[in-house]
């Protein structure tokens, strides 16, 4: 940042490009859209309720896949769903990111020997952070969207992404 800031006669100023300015906001203020489809979805809502307050790390639900850019995938997800995720999916702007919650999200979950389900959400949508459990509780929710937003930051210093990661990593 020093080299943004420059001396001019009786003051200063500061010179960026908005790329910059746009990338940090963007780290610190994720939008999500939540794809809420079993047991898991009742932790998630609790998360964004008061208690958790979500909203104070700058990430406010969105409904709208065209204005998000972190989707949260949290239940079983069925072979019949996922081409309605991938196409959540496909609709948000880049960059995008994914959190898989739940052992159903992650894996298929106590549910994953049945014909009907995806065995993990990774094989239909990339997937940046798996928050474990059955159901996980809001605070590793919350500490898998705060190792997200450090994922965020990298890659907007490098602009490559970090391998997908569980919060305990």
């Amino acid at each position: 940042m020093a080299d943004a800031i420059h001396h001019l006669p009786g003051g200063w100023i500061v010179v960026t490009s908005t790329e910059k300015i746009f990338n940090w906001a963007r780290s610190s203020s994720i939008w999500p859209v939540t794809f809420g489809l079993a047991c898991c979805a009742i932790e998630m809502m609790a998360t964004f309720a008061s208690r958790f307050d979500v909203e104070r790390f700058g990430m406010v639900p969105w409904a709208s896949p065209r204005h998000s850019d972190l989707m949260i995938v949290s239940g079983t997800v069925t072979i019949k769903m996922a081409p309605m995720l991938k196409r959540i999916y496909d609709q948000m702007p880049d960059p995008k990111w994914v959190v898989s919650m739940g052992s159903c999200a992650n894996s298929g979950g106590p549910f994953r020997h049945g014909y009907h389900v995806v065995k993990g959400v990774d094989r239909v949508v990339p997937v940046d952070v798996y928050v474990p459990g059955c159901p996980p509780t809001p605070d590793s929710l919350m500490f898998g969207l705060l190792k997200l937003q450090e994922k965020v930051a990298e890659f907007q210093k490098t602009g490559q992404r970090s391998p997908s990661s569980t919060p305990e990593d």
